[in-house]
């Protein structure tokens, strides 16, 4: 699962030329200090690096696994490299039943994920934009539908397709000055990987329309304040404030009973689009296949004996 990152700085001001297009103006200042100062040194001496990081945390934090997007010179965007390599760590993912939570972040100082590579996208024909943007939003639908829950966390620009990911995550975090928006009207196309779908479901249609319409980006103030993210913090020196608080959020999933957590997203996701009578019945169905786990019987026990439950997953 590894790809090189091979782009030369020529590159790099190209992408940043076209990522300008997406900002408004007062992001530019802080785009080019990053761009120009570490984006470069980063590409510089890690050129051999995977552009997508699986780790799996141990310790206190065993069951918990970090996805790191690493694409320093292209900001993380979405080409065909890190689309496969996203895919490759999914399907690993799936077939690990001990990790009980995800974290999706980024590996690149001041950026989460800047969406489509757009100078490899103006190379492709129209059928073959249409056949990345299918995989784009199957991978969206993949990370929606991933076993354990996913937090995103957001520690800067988060556009298109970036946003796209952390809305296809179950709980999203971020810093103050992260900017997000879905911007592709400015671009003369529409969010094509879930993106009209699952922002008005999570933050209202009238709101939805307004940002997707306008093409507006919103910081993490803003965001948390219109229920985009679910926690804001302010940033670090380290620039990873929005994953410690995804850490911590992971922390507490992980004491939980994980056939639970994962049946309880089960029914969230498949209820909320269904009439509340329906629901009822997908929630019986889930809490069905709870009652004859180890773990329903453990919880009960250590309940019984005022005592910390290990839940083993069986």
């Amino acid at each position: 699962m590894v790809f090189l990152v091979a782009k030369n700085t020529t590159t790099c001001r190209q992408l940043v030329s076209l990522s300008r297009l997406l900002l408004l103006p007062q992001q530019e200042k802080s785009l080019s200090t990053v761009t120009q100062q570490q984006l470069k040194q980063i590409s510089q001496d890690d050129k051999d690096e995977p552009e997508a990081v699986l780790r799996y945390l141990d310790g206190k934090d065993n069951g918990i696994a970090v996805l790191g997007l690493r694409r320093p010179t292209a900001r993380n965007a979405l080409g065909k490299r890190l689309l496969k390599e996203l895919y490759d760590a999914l399907d690993n993912l799936q077939k690990d039943d001990k990790v009980r939570a995800l974290i999706v972040r980024s590996l690149v100082p001041g950026v989460f994920c800047s969406g489509a590579d757009l100078k490899e996208r103006a190379r492709m024909e129209p059928t073959e934009v249409a056949g990345h943007v299918d995989k784009l939003r199957e991978l969206m639908r993949r990370f929606a539908e991933a076993k354990p829950p996913v937090i995103a966390a957001l520690d800067g620009l988060a556009l298109g397709g970036g946003l796209e990911l952390a809305l296809a995550s179950d709980i999203r975090t971020a810093s103050e000055e992260a900017k997000m928006g879905l911007v592709e009207t400015k671009l003369a196309i529409i969010p094509g990987a879930g993106g009209t779908q699952r922002l008005p479901r999570i933050i209202g249609e009238a709101k939805a329309k307004e940002l997707i319409f306008t093409a507006r980006t919103v910081d993490g103030l803003e965001a948390h304040k219109i229920g985009l993210v679910n926690s804001v913090v302010p940033q670090n020196k380290q620039g990873d404030a929005a994953y410690q608080r995804a850490l911590h959020i992971a922390r507490e999933i992980l004491p939980n009973g994980p056939i639970a957590v994962r049946l309880a997203k089960e029914a969230i996701a498949k209820g909320i689009e269904a009439p509340i009578g329906d629901g009822y019945e997908i929630e019986k169905q889930c809490y069905a296949q709870l009652l004859n786990t180890e773990d329903r019987i453990e919880g009960l026990a250590a309940f019984a004996a005022k005592r910390v439950p290990v839940y083993r997953g069986l």
